[in-house]
């Protein structure tokens, strides 16, 4: 009789394993894992995620440097992503940075055009699966003129985001919106520790001069993510319950 009670324990658990929800990161390097974290001083937003979730939800990060909406779909990096997908899953899409790379025909894509079919493409085939998608926009570049005025460097490609997420009523976070708050109220100055900017020396792992406007440090990561939470809790489409 205990081995059975134990039998059936088991299986109820491993029921309750398999229907953990996952959260899917696609994106590229702003979110990516960064490869020897303990040293790199550069971070992406998806990296930092776990120490803000539950143990309630699974997290898998499949952004990566450099893709775009395209390249993370012809590389396969979607398929593996996609075969996984259940009911209840959640999949966070943050497409833009390498889409406007005109001079590689691997990642450019007209934003009006091919970047607005690929986003639809994501959403659709993340809902055939039961799951929820959520757009995001590109978060901004530390891109200030000597006046102090923020300047954006995207574009049109948020526009369409907003587009889409309004046109196909998505769950949609405008982290264009949210990041450049966070560099104007940092200011010129104080928004470099936000990203990468180090004198040579300074940090043992980079040997020259350091300014990347685009990419996080530590500090910067765990900011956009906090943005991110905070933002995904008010959409009140579940995932909310998983965010500390």
């Amino acid at each position: 009789m205990n081995k059975i009670f134990s039998i059936l324990l088991l299986f109820l658990s491993l029921t309750i394993f398999a229907q953990k929800p996952t959260l899917f990161l696609i994106g590229d390097s702003t979110m990516s894992n960064k490869d020897n974290p303990d040293k790199n001083p550069e971070h992406g937003w998806g990296q930092v995620l776990p120490q803000f979730l539950t143990t309630g939800i699974e997290l898998q990060n499949h952004a990566m440097n450099g893709r775009s909406s395209k390249s993370f779909r012809t590389e396969g990096r979607w398929g593996k992503v996609e075969k996984q997908l259940k009911k209840g899953d959640f999949v966070v899409i943050q497409f833009g940075h390498n889409d406007q790379k005109i001079k590689d025909s691997t990642k450019f894509t007209n934003p009006y055009t091919q970047y607005r079919a690929n986003l639809e493409r994501y959403v659709n085939e993340t809902r055939a699966k039961g799951a929820t998608p959520i757009l995001m926009t590109s978060i901004t570049r530390r891109n200030f003129t000597e006046n102090g005025v923020l300047v954006d460097t995207h574009t049109n490609y948020p526009l369409v985001v907003r587009l889409v997420a309004d046109d196909m009523k998505v769950s949609f976070v405008d982290m264009q919106l949210l990041t450049e708050q966070m560099e104007i109220s940092a200011g010129p100055e104080k928004s470099k520790l936000l990203h990468l900017h180090f004198k040579a020396g300074e940090n043992p792992y980079y040997e020259k001069d350091k300014a990347d406007d685009t990419h996080l440090s530590k500090l910067g990561a765990e900011t956009v993510a906090k943005l991110a939470l905070t933002s995904l809790k008010t959409l009140k489409i579940g995932l909310e319950k998983y965010i500390k």
